[in-house]
């Protein structure tokens, strides 16, 4: 597991250099699916159109890793910028780039046995610029 999540550090900082930063990366493998990982991300740089976001991951996820390593992933899930319990996350881990492992905790209502967190952060708002 260590090397897909070091794969997948790598292709959240390429991602976030060619696209905008992610708020959250991460992969949670859930209680009631064993040994299949969830993708779990949010950035405000998602479109509207769900299908063109998630077409956009997979194909740079397709060049990243090897066949076994996408056996490995279930799903990817898009998180909205307004959904709440993605600030449970930001308030329970702070991280850019990095690689944090939560072990038996709850998020978005569902049981996680395990989690790397890659990134966790809240998005910075545009402060108005002030004319002088």
């Amino acid at each position: 597991m260590k090397e897909l999540v070091a794969k997948l550090r790598s292709l959240e900082q390429e991602i976030a250099e060619e696209k905008g930063d992610f708020s959250l990366f991460a992969v949670f493998l859930r209680e009631d699916v064993p040994n299949r990982w969830d993708l779990v991300v949010s950035a405000a740089w998602f479109g509207p159109n769900e299908k063109s976001t998630l077409d956009y991951l997979v194909d740079k996820i397709r060049l990243r890793l090897k066949e076994s390593e996408l056996l490995m992933l279930s799903r990817i899930v898009l998180v909205s910028a307004s959904d709440p319990s993605l600030k449970a996350i930001h308030s329970a881990v702070k991280v850019e780039h990095g690689e944090v492992e939560i072990s038996n905790s709850s998020f978005f209502g569902l049981l996680i046995k395990q989690a790397y967190i890659i990134t966790s952060k809240r998005e910075q708002r545009k402060q108005p610029s002030t004319a002088s």
